[in-house]
């Protein structure tokens, strides 16, 4: 903010010298002119002559200092020292319950009102609901937050990002494991607490083809890459992550028959991102990621723009 403050300062100044130059110009340009038309208005034409010339020299000062002035205004920069702002969400089409649409998912009008599971444990069917969304911990567990109950404080974290699209090339049924997670940690650090860890497995060059992204066998049992449930255990407990994100449609693989992820993050608190977009364009780390859900009153799950504020 001092920085900020004093970068502001010194331009505000530049601009004012550039400005008082000016009119130091315009005032001996004026001056001149005083001393033409003092040297005898002999006809009417010599004063038709001197306000021209005095049309032409305001005109031209008034240029110059407009041309000063925009030459020394400050360049935008993004807030905080972050190069560039990233959006992690896919569109959500303008009438997607009217239209078919290409991407693997669109919006449902039930979706809107979906609330709170009717018992504890039970799964609601909102995999496919969003293009990219939240799923709140009262998806899966009565009593736990809503997606309008989340605190705002837990939607901005460091954003981590866990590349295992190697793996998943020749496995579409990889789950994360602690393993890639202490292998991230020997190159990078330590995940630093309160993160919104994201898993980027590549699905996310799949988004434009349904048949692809859900890359479903002939029995109709979708396959795509997921979290292990002991993953997810670690980063909860040991990292205390605020949320889990992907590109793929569920955290869970697409073949699990179960959804251990889900359900354990609903009784930890984690918020779950699906569908996340532009994951190949991030950092291993070093951004912040900005979550922002539709704030759907008791809703278990919610559209979400997702921005990540890159260094």
């Amino acid at each position: 903010m001092y920085l900020r403050t004093l970068l502001e300062v010194n331009v505000r100044a530049k601009i004012g010298k550039e400005h008082l130059r000016a009119q130091v110009l315009a005032s001996h340009c004026l001056t001149w002119v005083s001393r033409v038309s003092r040297r005898g208005l002999k006809s009417n034409e010599r004063r038709l002559e001197v306000m021209r010339i005095h049309t032409f020299v305001i005109g031209s000062v008034l240029a110059l200092a407009l041309f000063l002035f925009a030459q020394k205004r400050p360049e935008t920069a993004q807030p905080g020292g972050f190069r560039e702002v990233v959006d992690l969400t896919h569109s959500l089409p303008a009438n997607g319950f009217e239209k078919p649409q290409k991407s693997g998912y669109r919006l449902e009008t039930v979706a809107l009102s979906e609330r709170i599971p009717p018992s504890q444990g039970s799964e609601s069917q909102a995999s496919e609901q969003f293009a990219t969304r939240i799923d709140a911990p009262a998806r899966l567990r009565r009593g736990t937050w809503t997606v309008d109950q989340i605190p705002a404080g837990r939607l901005i974290g460091p954003l981590v990002v866990l590349d295992v699209s190697a793996s998943t090339k020749s496995n579409p049924d990889y789950e994360i494991s602690v393993q890639d997670i202490a292998t991230w940690e020997q190159a990078n650090g330590q995940i630093p607490l309160g993160a919104v860890v994201m898993a980027r497995t590549g699905w996310g060059s799949r988004w434009n083809s349904v048949r692809s992204y859900r890359n479903a066998d002939s029995k109709g049992l979708m396959h795509f890459p997921g979290y292990s449930r002991d993953a997810a255990r670690f980063l909860a407990e040991g990292r205390n992550a605020l949320g889990l994100g992907i590109d793929t449609a569920n955290l869970d693989r697409g073949s699990a028959r179960k959804s251990a992820v889900a359900q354990y993050a609903a009784e930890h608190g984690l918020y779950l991102l699906a569908n996340v977009a532009n994951l190949d364009r991030m950092p291993t780390n070093g951004a912040v990621a900005m979550v922002a859900p539709a704030k759907v009153a008791g809703g278990a799950t919610a559209p979400v723009r997702i921005l990540a504020l890159v260094r």
